[in-house]
């Protein structure tokens, strides 16, 4: 077991790192107040439209494992359940994510927004985390992805940077802590997705910004 893998002994949700909790914090203050410094408004700032370049394939995985119900693992301000009438990549507009995905229920969970920072009980279908995993602190990593597994009866699907973000935070510091390559995430992948042997696995890696 390496050394970070091991860490999922000595940090849980209920027992998270001092770094995790500075970060919660970090994020609770810019989603308030924004980034003034970076002419960032709060409601501009970390507002889960990121999901948007994901849909195609969040929704191919919906419609071949019958997902019906969806935990969307870091949703931000959750503004892309709201949004209306979206344009994909594809040029394809779609009436609402809602209706493209085609799920009955959505549970949005962000430990820096208030209105979802309970984390849920129970299982959904699908869990999916798009552009969050990068904002975490290494030793926390093992803990958050062995609850994303937990939480899933299906599948888990995210989408991680691997390049630095092109916002910081209020301290100074770039908002990607965790900037590593494909290999480096698969091997914290493994053992937790060994785990779960019945939930299908997809996450990417990406070197550069998806619009």
């Amino acid at each position: 077991m390496s050394a970070l893998a091991a860490t999922i002994e000595t940090y849980s949700r209920s027992n998270p790192s001092p770094r995790y909790r500075e970060l919660t914090a970090l994020y609770a203050q810019a989603h308030a107040g924004g980034l003034p410094d970076q002419n960032i408004k709060p409601q501009d700032l970390f507002n889960g439209v990121s999901i948007i370049p994901q849909l195609p394939k969040i929704q191919l995985l919906c419609s071949r494992l019958g997902a019906k119900t969806l935990l969307d693992y870091g949703c931000g301000k959750g503004l892309q359940y709201r949004a209306q009438n979206i344009k994909l990549r594809s040029g394809e507009i779609i009436p609402s994510v809602q209706s493209y995905l085609g799920f009955d229920r959505i549970h949005c969970y962000d430990p820096g927004v208030a209105e979802f920072q309970t984390f849920p009980e129970g299982q959904f279908d699908g869990v999916i985390s798009t552009d969050v995993l990068e904002h975490c602190p290494e030793p926390d990593l093992p803990w958050i992805l062995d609850e994303m597994f937990g939480a899933a009866r299906k599948f888990v699907f995210a989408n991680i940077a691997a390049y630095p973000a092109g916002k910081t935070l209020p301290n100074g510091e770039n908002a990607h802590c965790t900037v590593r390559p494909q290999e480096w995430w698969d091997e914290i992948i493994a053992p937790v997705a060994a785990r779960h042997p019945g939930v299908f696995a997809r996450f990417e890696v990406s070197k550069g910004y998806q619009a």
